[in-house]
């Protein structure tokens, strides 16, 4: 992933999880991938 791929998706799993930024700087590409997913995920569900 590059960095604004993941800086997109920590800006995203912040806003719609309320995680601080600084704990997700330290987490590995995979990490950030599952969380983003997971949150992406509960919020269509919750937009359909």
């Amino acid at each position: 992933m590059n960095r604004q791929e993941r800086k997109n998706m920590i800006e995203f799993i912040e806003r719609m999880k309320d995680i601080d930024k600084n704990s997700l700087l330290y987490m590995t590409d995979e990490d950030i991938e599952h969380i983003y997913s997971t949150v992406y995920n509960s919020y269509i569900e919750l937009a359909e």
